[in-house]
């Protein structure tokens, strides 16, 4: 079953004429919260291998010193101190920030699947996708499927997949939400066309933070995710699923790329440079462990 919701399309109103609703502000502050979390994991992780390497270099480097050298020693001392210094910095103020949002609390209760991504699809219509003159489309291969889960979570992990593909596609794009389920799991992927300067120009009405909209911009390392999207892989990851960003084609609706942000870099004044982009979430139908 295929279904559409189309907005209106014309000219692009001012920023300062979009006004968001309560449920789309409070969706916009719990993506920032997620994407707060998920940049401070980032910076735990990639700091502490290097001040790790540096502090088995020190003692590397101590027993190769003169032992009697005194401002050889100091300076050993120095660095191994500093180090020490940076990871109690990392502990207590890195850390101790991400221990609100470590955990991720389901409230778990079965609920029919195919009103949930109806819902969630005519919320974006009728808010940002109307707003830009995109298209949001749901092709749905479910029926009667439930899952057991924490549905306002993956509520917001799809508003949030859709909100981004909207937010990434210039006027009188489609964005594509297709939905099965293969027995154990439920698998949605939101398609779209990925244009180099839809994701911050000012002249377009925005939901995502400029911030966030900007790193989404930049060149991905390996199977690394777009910062904003972070609360989608969350949500995915404490149902036992998994949420992936696929890397970029190019395509026909423009002149083509290798991703957003290479677009962007390669054609950065021009609005037609478009790449086809996918955001796929895999839950599983049944409770399993959470993370």
């Amino acid at each position: 079953m295929t279904t559409s919701s189309t907005g209106t399309t014309g000219a692009a109103p001012a920023p300062s004429g979009f006004l968001v609703s309560d449920r789309t502000a409070y969706l916009r502050a719990e993506t920032a919260l997620f994407m707060r979390d998920h940049v401070l994991s980032l910076v735990s992780h990639d700091l502490r291998g290097p001040l790790n390497a540096i502090h088995s270099w020190a003692y590397v480097l101590e027993r190769k010193l003169d032992a009697n050298d005194p401002n050889a020693q100091r300076a050993v001392t120095g660095i191994r101190n500093g180090v020490d210094q940076q990871v109690k910095l990392l502990e207590t103020i890195v850390d101790a920030t991400r221990a609100e949002t470590r955990s991720l609390t389901l409230e778990r209760s079965s609920f029919s699947l195919h009103p949930l991504l109806d819902e969630t699809l005519q919320e974006v219509s009728a808010g940002l996708a109307r707003t830009r003159g995109v298209t949001v489309t749901l092709d749905s291969q479910l029926g009667t499927e439930q899952l057991n889960g924490d549905r306002e979570r993956l509520a917001a992990a799809l508003w949030l997949m859709l909100t981004f593909a909207v937010e990434a596609s210039a006027e009188g794009s489609t964005v594509t939400l297709t939905a099965r389920a293969d027995g154990s799991a439920l698998h949605a992927t939101v398609a779209y066309d990925a244009h180099a300067t839809a994701l911050d120009d000012p002249a377009l009405p925005h939901v995502l933070e400029p911030f966030a909209r900007k790193q989404a911009r930049e060149p991905r390392e390996a199977k690394r995710i777009s910062w904003v999207l972070a609360l989608c892989k969350r949500v995915a990851e404490a149902h036992g699923g998994n949420f992936e960003q696929g890397d970029p084609v190019a395509s026909t609706a423009g002149n083509g790329g290798a991703g957003v942000g290479d677009a962007a870099a390669g054609d950065a004044g021009s609005a037609n440079v478009a790449v086809s982009a996918t955001l796929a979430l895999r839950v599983p139908l049944t409770a399993t462990s959470a993370r």
